[in-house]
């Protein structure tokens, strides 16, 4: 007597790879891995992590130790910010 074969359950594709963009470097539900691979592989992205809230201090001096474009403004934008809610 044979045994009855199991449906073998396809797999799952694997998830896209994630396409790294302003609208990602800026939410605050972007894993703070993304975060730090953004600041340490992609200039041009590390001035909208600035204004990411999930961004850490540790995450933001590394910014602002490595520049970039726009990184400085952003940093002067924030500071103005905090100023602004400190009043």
């Amino acid at each position: 007597m044979t045994k009855p074969t199991q449906a073998v359950q396809p797999t799952p594709p694997p998830q896209p790879p994630i396409i790294l963009t302003p609208q990602v470097a800026i939410n605050p539900d972007t894993p703070t891995k993304i975060l730090w691979h953004i600041a340490k592989h992609i200039p041009e992205l590390r001035r909208w992590v600035i204004a990411n809230p999930a961004a850490d201090a540790k995450l933001l001096e590394y910014i602002a130790q490595q520049g970039g474009p726009d990184v400085r403004y952003s940093f002067d934008i924030l500071f103005a910010a905090y100023d602004y809610c400190q009043r």
